[in-house]
C-alpha cells in the first residue's frame, strides 16, 4: 500500500470518526432538548397545580366568608323580628294594664271581683286561717267583702272557710300614677297563711301576668300567625 493509498484510507476514517462525532453530538442534543421540555413541562404543570390549589383555598375562603356573613345578617335580621314582635306584645300588655286601673273604679264590678279573689285565695291557700293584705285605698271595701266571701266559699264546698284577719298594718303598693318607677298595684288581694310561710298573691296584676304566660302562644298566633308559635 502506498502512501496517497494510506492518506485516502486515514481521510476515510477521520471522515467516519467525524460522522459518528457529529450523530452522536446530534443524538445527545435532542434528549437533552426532550428532557428540558420534558422537565420544563413538569414544572409549569406543578405551577400550575400550586396556583390552581391556591385558587380553590381562597375561593373556599371566600366562600366560608360569605356564608358567615350571610349567617350574620340573618340573625341580625331574626334578631329584629323578635324584638318587633316582642315590642307588639309588650305594647299589648302595657295597653292591658292601663285597663286594669279601670276597674276598681266601678265599685260594684269591684266589689264582686274582690270577693271572687279571696274565695279563689282561700281554696289555693288551704289553711285554715289568713291574713288578708290589701291596698291601703281598698281597706273599707275589702272589709265589707271579707264576710260574704266566707259565705260563698262555705257555700261552694261544703265547708267551713278559713278565719280571715285583715291586715291594717301592711299595705299592698298604691294605685298607679303617671310616675312608672314607683311600684304600683291596680287592686286585688293577697292571702298569707298563719305560720307566714305561704303567700298567696291574687292581685290584678299577678292575674295579668298569669293570664299572659298562659295565653303567650295564643297570643303570638293570633298576632303572627301559626309559624310564630315556636318561635321566642
Amino acid at each position: 500500500m502506498n502512501e496517497l493509498e494510506v492518506e485516502k484510507q486515514i481521510e476515510q476514517m477521520v471522515k467516519f470518526i467525524r460522522q459518528e462525532a457529529e450523530e452522536k453530538a446530534s443524538e445527545i442534543k435532542v434528549s437533552a432538548e426532550e428532557e428540558f421540555n420534558l422537565e420544563k413541562l413538569q414544572l409549569v404543570e406543578q405551577e400550575k397545580a400550586k396556583i390552581r390549589k391556591e385558587y380553590e383555598r381562597r375561593e373556599a375562603q371566600v366562600d366560608v366568608k360569605k356564608k358567615i356573613e350571610y349567617s350574620k345578617q340573618l340573625n341580625e335580621m331574626r334578631l329584629k323580628v323578635l324584638a318587633a314582635r316582642e315590642a307588639a306584645i309588650q305594647e299589648i300588655v302595657a295597653e292591658a294594664k292601663l285597663k286594669l286601673r279601670e276597674v276598681s273604679k266601678n265599685q260594684a264590678t269591684y266589689k264582686k271581683l274582690l270577693t271572687d279573689l279571696l274565695v279563689q285565695g282561700m281554696r289555693k291557700l288551704g289553711d285554715k286561717a289568713a291574713t288578708v293584705r290589701v291596698r291601703q285605698v281598698d281597706l273599707l271595701v275589702v272589709k265589707e267583702v271579707m264576710e260574704p266571701a266566707r259565705k260563698q266559699y262555705t257555700a261552694l264546698f261544703q265547708e267551713e272557710a278559713p278565719a280571715l284577719t285583715l291586715d291594717q298594718a301592711t299595705f299592698l303598693p298604691p294605685p298607679p300614677t303617671s310616675n312608672d318607677e314607683i311600684e304600683s298595684c291596680n287592686g286585688g288581694v293577697s292571702l298569707i297563711s298563719a305560720d307566714n310561710r305561704i303567700t298567696c298573691n291574687n292581685t290584678l296584676d299577678d292575674r295579668l301576668r298569669i293570664a299572659y304566660q298562659a295565653n303567650l302562644p295564643e297570643i303570638r298566633k293570633r298576632l303572627f300567625g301559626a309559624v310564630a308559635q315556636g318561635q321566642h
